[in-house]
């Protein structure tokens, strides 16, 4: 009689990824911040691994004079100071032996068309096969003539048996009309296939870990559901101000910087349905009926469910810092928020009447994000006696810094009498694995160029959440959503924000 192995479907779906093939990786804007402190260190950290293709060629897209030679040694002294492992000279030199500076106007065709030339001689140097990635690390205000001039220079068509790619960099838009027009935009060039809206909040190793969390975990997805659950909670804290940032910063703001995207797609993991399988479709249709399903906030609805301010003079870290409005070249009149706290509502039958409380802020006293899942009370009759107050059970997933996950529960302090006291168990992923976190650009770019878009953003999911927010920017700009409050730097925000919360019967968690 011959007996069957079980297989574990989860694990067979996640180690049939295919692996890499060698490519070209081509970055616009690559004198750019994004290339030198992120994308340069992930692709060593990856060669580190030995997790890169077996033949890569780097090459970066940008407007100054420079040659192969300045280019390298640039980089290499980003990656010395960023990457998170140490640099090791041989592997360096051969890891940049691969890296090739190409210099071009974005608007100049001509620069794409002898872009098209030394690709097809480092695929003959390389044997990178004609597969190309495209990186667009430029300025949004960029993506239309660069996605243009790849598909007038042809750069955007593969060759048969290769495959030509894009990665679009945040923000996808800044609002739902230019969202749209920019997927136009993209899918002239690009079929959706080969489109990878990149958010690197979803490569983060515990970001990656919701799914298995619930689906692996059959004491977790029984009581992940609204009969068990009293609130969510998704904060994003960061105690940094506008940094000089301030150009892109008061034309965005914190709903549009950080909701609209990071949030919302925490938000997408944490309730969305198991998925059909882990291909990247079956996942991102669940995140999308999530998006579908929230419950629109619209005119004097988001001034009692939303509450935007941004921060005044404190001291962050015992150092004072000045406020939002006396920030270098702020405007004096602006009205953009750098806090956003929100309650929203997700009308589907696993969700029914548990509210999702999302906040973000700058200048709050430190960085960290996390989704808490808040239970509902135990019957407080047993222990009524003991005159101890017995807090809800809370699991939280750290998605940043210290990635991990922990469980708070109670438990009898130790001694004769009935005491009970809130205990926590705590699982961190560097002591528990050995090993460093990768970082989350290292995952996204492996990702891409194996083809896998599970991580990455699709349309109708970016097209959604605009719907979203769009309709809650409305309701502020015609005076119905509520005037912009103010806290002090260095605090956790608003009074609003915590009545927020109350009238739910919650408080936020001390992060």
């Amino acid at each position: 009689m011959s007996t069957a192995k079980a297989t574990n479907p989860l694990r067979e779906g996640l180690l049939s990824r295919s692996a890499p093939e060698p490519c070209s990786l081509v970055i616009f804007g690559a004198t750019g911040d994004l290339t030198h402190r992120k994308l340069v260190p992930a692709l060593y950290n990856l060669a580190a691994d030995g997790a890169l293709p077996p033949s890569i060629s780097v090459v970066g897209f940008a407007r100054r004079e420079k040659t192969d030679e300045q280019f390298r040694t640039e980089l290499e002294e980003a990656a010395r100071k960023f990457s998170r492992q140490k640099i090791n000279d041989d592997l360096w030199a051969n890891f940049s032996g691969g890296i090739y500076y190409h210099r071009s106007e974005f608007t100049n065709l001509e620069g794409y068309e002898s872009l098209a030339r030394r690709l097809d001689e480092l695929d003959a140097q390389r044997g990178t096969r004609g597969n190309r990635l495209f990186y667009l690390s430029a300025g949004p205000d960029q993506f239309p003539v660069i996605l243009e001039n790849l598909r007038k220079s042809g750069l955007n068509q593969a060759r048969e048996g290769s495959w030509s790619r894009v990665i679009v960099e945040k923000p996808f838009g800044i609002d739902l009309p230019s969202a749209i027009a920019l997927n136009d935009m993209v899918e002239g060039s690009f079929a959706e296939r080969d489109t990878f809206r990149i958010d690197h909040y979803l490569g983060k190793e515990t970001a990656q870990n919701i799914m298995v969390l619930r689906f692996a975990n059959a004491i977790f997805e029984q009581v992940w559901n609204a009969r068990y659950l009293h609130h969510v909670q998704i904060t994003a804290s960061e105690p940094l101000g506008v940094e000089g940032r301030a150009g892109y910063y008061d034309k965005s703001g914190a709903m549009r910087d950080m909701v609209q995207n990071h949030l919302l797609q925490l938000l997408c993991l944490t309730a969305m349905e198991p998925p059909t399988d882990l291909t990247a479709d079956a996942i991102r249709d669940e995140k999308v009926k999530v998006l579908r399903s929230l419950r629109p906030l619209t005119g004097p609805d988001v001034a009692r469910h939303v509450v935007r301010a941004r921060y005044a003079a404190g001291s962050v870290n015992g150092k004072d810092v000045v406020g939002y409005l006396d920030e270098a070249n702020i405007p004096a009149d602006s009205q953009t928020e750098t806090y956003v706290a929100l309650e929203a509502h997700i009308d589907n039958w696993r969700w029914a009447g548990v509210p999702f409380f999302i906040r973000v802020g700058k200048r709050l006293p430190k960085a960290a994000t996390e989704i808490a899942l808040h239970f509902k009370s135990v019957p407080p009759v047993l222990f009524a006696q003991t005159g101890d107050a017995i807090d809800d059970n809370v699991l939280v997933i750290r998605i940043q810094p210290d990635e991990g996950v922990s469980l708070r529960m109670s438990a009898k302090l130790p001694g004769s009498a009935l005491r009970i006291e809130p205990v926590k168990m705590d699982f961190h992923y560097g002591t528990s694995f050995g090993k460093a976190t990768p970082e989350a650009y290292e995952r996204l770019l492996l990702d891409a160029m194996a083809g896998d878009a599970t991580l990455f953003a699709r349309r109708d999911e970016v097209e959604q959440a605009w719907k979203f927010v769009d309709a809650i920017r409305a309701a502020w700009d015609s005076g119905e959503g509520g005037p912009v409050v103010s806290y002090a730097a260095g605090t956790w925000g608003p009074d609003e924000a915590d009545a927020l919360v109350q009238a739910s019967g919650a408080t936020w968690r001390r992060l």
